[in-house]
């Protein structure tokens, strides 16, 4: 094990999920590299919309290449599918890779934990936690929206990283405003700084 080189490959995941914020809820963004030894085979990061996984995206394009290989993810990998495929820790399994590094845990229903003890149950060695707090920026807002069912608002000058504006009347409820934009499954929303807006949401506790 060399741990420069996983400090390294992580590194590199976090990177690529960095450069997707925005572009996959309702999932979150997750990065994956494959390396073996110091050659990284393939990086990916969730497409557009939350599908195809990170993983998924990085199994099928190098096939039997990543049997015994690691793979740096920067999130547990999910455990379950809410449709009948094949999870993500499942096809890590399957393809017979031979160690799994993750940063962040999964804190949603269909992982929390499952991906892990699924990698684990088939044998595959797995350490979690790795270069936790350099990935946690990723998942600041995914996290709040699994234990409020509300996306995170921030004041921000521009919209980038963001999965949108949130707009809003001068005479909305805000709270129901913004349960709206929760119910179509948007995790981290901005609006421009030093504004009426800004300012309704900080009174009621709704900007971070």
């Amino acid at each position: 094990m060399n741990r420069a080189l996983d400090e390294q490959f992580m590194r590199r995941a976090i990177a690529v999920a960095r450069a997707r914020l925005g572009r996959t809820w309702p999932n979150p963004v997750v990065g994956c590299v494959i390396a073996r030894g110091d050659e990284v085979l393939i990086e990916t990061a969730t497409a557009d919309g939350g599908r195809p996984h990170a993983e998924e995206q990085a199994l099928a394009a190098i096939g039997e290449a990543a049997r015994g290989a690691t793979v740096y993810v920067t999130m547990e990998p999910c455990g379950q599918r809410s449709t009948d495929t094949p999870s993500c820790s499942e096809r890590l399994a399957l393809a017979g890779v031979g160690r799994v590094v993750i940063a962040a845990d999964n804190p949603s229903h269909l992982s929390s934990g499952r991906g892990l003890i699924r990698l684990q149950a088939a044998g595959v060695p797995v350490e979690s936690g790795f270069l936790a707090e350099e990935a946690a920026p990723l998942y600041r807002a995914f996290r709040h929206k699994v234990s409020t069912g509300l996306p995170l608002v921030e004041a921000a000058a521009t919209g980038e990283g963001f999965d949108a504006r949130f707009e809003a009347e001068p005479g909305d409820d805000l709270p129901n405003a913004l349960s709206r934009y929760g119910r179509a499954g948007y995790t981290r929303l901005w609006v421009e700084p030093a504004t009426d807006l800004a300012k309704r949401l900080k009174e009621l506790g709704l900007l971070a």
